[in-house]
This record gives structure tokens, C-alpha cells and sequence, in this order.
């Protein structure tokens, strides 16, 4: 516990913090919008750390679990409104992408290597199929029109998005820092070691994937109900994928925080150069590989002054 209180990413975590509470004070209605969509992204970012940075394991496929949890929500407030309470939606959302994540972890979690990461990518073009083949349920490639929202309100919006990759930061980084963390940790390092010294590495592997999926199935459950819409492209399509994971790279592997600072620097960006068209694309993505070449403990990793010699 005194390790956790006197870590420096506990209290760059805290600063960013009160930057976020006192931005609504001065920010306007399109930078709060813009900033909701970084902090959905921001929770999936560090969802896929967990099992990424502390595990291991290469998860290529984060937008099955977000895809599933999206659907679901967005399906059954579609299909039942208004008999249906949003938060009930919400929580089917989040309990699919357990039971989705659960189904795929039991098999994947025995394979080694890229076969892992090949697995969950098939997942996602698994989910993408669907959607098209069952347009009549999850409207297609056309989008499935979600009737209810959270509100109209950008600063209510901006709240809720705001507490929730805040509590989910904190219950993820408390994770990672406690005894479960260092075992995912040493498992994910050397899981043949970890073994002999009697922890069973698969238990807390699964663990994991959980609870990962848990946290990405309830962020895109929120999402659908803040956007009014789900389409493949915004939760499903694999260059989200891609973005989620340059996202908790870019911020630093193994911190949970720098994933949720590098999902927001990727959507601000992102828009800042939204005027340059097709080449913002690339002035992005020639400064991520620069963070990751230079930097491979990303910005939090320039913060402490670490680079590759």
C-alpha cells in the first residue's frame, strides 16, 4: 500500500485528474464531445494493457470485446425500447463481453506465441461477419440506430465518460500494482518459472482476460448510448483495434495511466489535424513510431528521462 501512495504514477494519475474536473469550467461544448470520445478510449487503452503490458499476452483483437458489449447494449435498447432501462442495457453489454471473453480466453489462453494473437484477431473478423450476415438484427454495414441516450447535455456526458475512466483507471491500476499484478507480471515474463514457483499462471491469465473484457464491454456499452449509434467502424473494424493499441503503447506499456494518456493524445491529434485531411493520418503515425523507436516506455517513459541508449 505505501508502494502504491508514493508511486509517481499514482500522482501523475492524480494531476491528470484534477486537469480533467476543473476542464469543464473553461472548455467548450465540441472539446468536451471530443475529450468524452478520448476517455471511452482511454478505458479500452487500458483494459488491453492489463493483459498486454502485466500478461503478456498480445491481444490483436480488443474490439471483439468492445464489439460485443457495444451490440449487445445497442441491440436490446433498439429491440425493447422504451420497456428497457438504459442501465440494463449497459450491464447485458458488459456481461456478454465476459461470457464472449471467457469463450474465446479457454481456448487461446492454451495457445503460445502468435497463435494467441492470431486467434482474437479471427474473433473480430468472427464479429464483423455477423453483423453483416444478421443485418436485420444488428443493422449491418449501414449501423444499428441506438433510440436512447444518455443526454443532450455535453457537460453531462463529459461527466459520466470522465468518472468512469477514472474509477475504472483506479480499480485497474490498483489491480496492477497489487499481488494478482506481480504474478501476472512474473507469468508474463517467464510463465514456466512462474509455475515452479507454484502460481497457476492460466487461473490469473484468465483472470485477466476478464476483467479486461468486463472493462472494454461496459466502455463500449456507454459509448453506444453517448454516440446514438453502433456501426462496425467505430467499434468493431480492426484499424480500431489498431489504435487502441498503438494508444497504450504510445503511453507506456505496463502503467495502465500512460494507456489512458496515450488514447487522449491520439484523439486530440487526430482532430488538431483533422484540416490536413489524409495527412494527419500520417503525421501520426510518424510520431508514434518515433515514441515507440526512441521511447519504448512511451511519453510516460520520456516523463522519467528512459530511453533506448
Amino acid at each position: 500500500m505505501r508502494a502504491a501512495f508514493t508511486s509517481r504514477l499514482l500522482w501523475i494519475g492524480i494531476a491528470a485528474l484534477l486537469g480533467g474536473a476543473l476542464l469543464p469550467l473553461a472548455a467548450s461544448g465540441y472539446v468536451l464531445g471530443l475529450l468524452t470520445v478520448a476517455y471511452y478510449t482511454a478505458v479500452f487503452a487500458m483494459s488491453w494493457d492489463l493483459l498486454f503490458g502485466f500478461a503478456g499476452e498480445v491481444n490483436f483483437g480488443p474490439t471483439f470485446l468492445i464489439g460485443l458489449g457495444a451490440y449487445t447494449a445497442g441491440i436490446l435498447d433498439a429491440r425493447l425500447s422504451p420497456n428497457i432501462s438504459i442501465w440494463v442495457c449497459v450491464a447485458a453489454g458488459a456481461f456478454s463481453a465476459v461470457v464472449g471473453g471467457v469463450v474465446l480466453a479457454l481456448p487461446a489462453l492454451r495457445l503460445r506465441g502468435p497463435y494467441f494473437g492470431l486467434m482474437t484477431l479471427v474473433a473480430v473478423l468472427m464479429l464483423q461477419n455477423f453483423v453483416v450476415v444478421f443485418a436485420e438484427l444488428t443493422g449491418g454495414e449501414i449501423g444499428l440506430s441506438v433510440p436512447d441516450v444518455m443526454s443532450i447535455d455535453a457537460h453531462v456526458n463529459y461527466w459520466i465518460a470522465f468518472g468512469f475512466m477514472a474509477i475504472s483507471g483506479a480499480i485497474l491500476f490498483g489491480l496492477s500494482r497489487s499481488a494478482i499484478g506481480l504474478i501476472l507480471q512474473a507469468s508474463g515474463q517467464d510463465a514456466v518459472q512462474a509455475g515452479a514457483l507454484g502460481f497457476n499462471v492460466g487461473k490469473h491469465k484468465l483472470a485477466a482476460f476478464v476483467v479486461s473484457a468486463f472493462f472494454s464491454g461496459l466502455a463500449g456499452s456507454l459509448m453506444v448510448f453517448y454516440l446514438g449509434t453502433a456501426s462496425v467502424g467505430t467499434f468493431v473494424d480492426i484499424s480500431v483495434g489498431v489504435q487502441v493499441i498503438i494508444a497504450a503503447v504510445l503511453g507506456g506499456r505496463r502503467t495502465v495511466i500512460g494507456a489512458a494518456i496515450g488514447a487522449i493524445f491520439l484523439i486530440g491529434m487526430g482532430e488538431i489535424l483533422r484540416p490536413l485531411g489524409g495527412l494527419a493520418t500520417l503525421i501520426v503515425s510518424v510520431i508514434a513510431l518515433l515514441v515507440i523507436l526512441f521511447f519504448p516506455d512511451g511519453f510516460l517513459g520520456m516523463l522519467r528521462g528512459r530511453n533506448r541508449s
